[in-house]
């Protein structure tokens, strides 16, 4: 059920400069649409195809399902039927730091931008979803006395049952870009969302319009990508990402070994990558965060590898607490962090991954000897 009452364009722009004042840099407001059965919507087809081809990989809280075998993340209604609308908040994370198609040291690898935040005042790691969620729920509460409590409404980063970006593009936040992120002409695409799905119900003249699509005929993303993880949509028909591929899920998401093949490919990243949003032009425009909602740790930016390797259990808590690093853990770090000293051309680094593949974890023994193999094979030059 609805509010009962229709919100106006008046309502719709108090809520975009609240959610500005909130802390965010970019807002807008979507409705959702009647879930109508068949024929599925067009996102709602698109994202069945997505999943049914495998990209998903091992991601499978993307893969939830109704009781009829319909992906809840296709359709908002079909887990909130009491949803009309989206409020989508985005915080620009851009640091004036080096990218990472920078030249760099060869002995240090990549941690993704996004996951640089950290507290001023500990040194500790600060995850954006904590940060983010807690500026959304301020903003909820404004929400609540303005429109009454009667309203339902969730907030999420990152974990609800629904396609953020779409709900972005619609909102007029910004287009989906072909490296498949949220692109925005002033902002470019270093953005984190947080959505507000609520029960209040927009008039047809208040719907925003969607931000045009200017990516034109510019294939930079997919043309580099290391794995060839983006799908070009003159041949696919669409702009999607196979994540399998993707060394952002390579070195985040997946679980157990990395396919040997992918590996030469990765270079130095670590955590996460942002080569396809590196190379966008769009972006060499993108102003550098201005909210101070999510400092980046300057430590983090081009990290020594030898420095994340020589961490123990303690120190890795100590050091990514509340930070995304955290919950990949430290076995998973160590294991990229063995295939990006493979992929360095130091043989420095052969002490340690000796030490490595006489340990007890089965993972990172192979991963490290894959590593080593690969130095003593190229005692020069790097493949990072």
């Amino acid at each position: 059920m609805g509010t009962g009452f229709p919100l106006t364009l008046a309502d719709r722009e108090w809520i975009e400069q609240r959610a500005r004042a909130a802390g965010f840099d970019l807002a807008g407001v979507a409705t959702v649409p009647e879930l109508s059965g068949a024929p599925a919507s067009e996102d709602d087809q698109r994202y069945t195809q997505w999943i049914d081809a495998g990209y998903a990989g091992e991601m499978d809280y993307l893969k939830r399902a109704d009781d009829a075998g319909e992906y809840l993340r296709g359709d908002l209604r079909r887990s909130m039927p009491w949803a009309r609308s989206v409020i989508v908040c985005a915080v620009n994370y851009n640091a004036a730091a080096p990218k990472s198609i920078d030249p760099a040291d060869s002995k240090a690898g990549w941690i993704a931008r996004y996951a640089w935040s950290g507290q001023e005042q500990s040194g500790e790691g600060s995850d954006y979803h904590d940060v983010l969620l807690l500026q959304l729920r301020a903003l909820e509460s404004e929400l609540k006395e303005r429109f009454g409590t009667d309203a339902s409404m969730r907030c999420y980063v990152d974990t609800g049952p629904l396609a953020e970006r779409a709900y972005a593009a619609s909102a007029g936040v910004g287009w989906i870009g072909k490296n498949t992120c949220v692109l925005n002409q002033q902002q470019g695409s270093w953005l984190l969302l947080g959505v507000i799905v609520t029960s209040l119900e927009l008039e047809p003249d208040a719907w925003s319009v969607p931000a045009a699509d200017r990516c034109g005929s510019c294939t930079r993303c997919i043309d580099a990508c290391p794995t060839d993880a983006l799908l070009n949509p003159e041949t696919a028909g669409v702009r999607q990402m196979d994540a399998t591929r993707c060394i952002a899920y390579l070195t985040i998401e997946k679980k157990g070994s990395i396919a040997e093949e992918l590996r030469p490919l990765m270079g130095r990243q670590v955590f996460g990558c942002d080569i396809c949003q590196d190379v966008c032009p769009w972006n060499r425009r993108a102003p550098v965060a201005a909210s101070g909602l999510l400092p980046a740790r300057q430590e983090l930016v081009n990290p020594a590898l030898q420095w994340l390797a020589d961490m123990d259990g303690p120190t890795f808590n100590r050091n990514f607490r509340g930070s995304p690093l955290e919950r990949t853990r430290r076995k998973r770090i160590l294991r990229n962090v063995a295939i990006a000293m493979g992929n360095s051309g130091e043989r420095e680094f052969l002490p340690q991954l000796d030490a490595w593949i006489a340990g007890d974890d089965a993972v990172l023994a192979e991963a490290a000897a894959w590593a080593a193999d690969c130095l003593r094979e190229n005692s020069s030059g790097s493949r990072g």
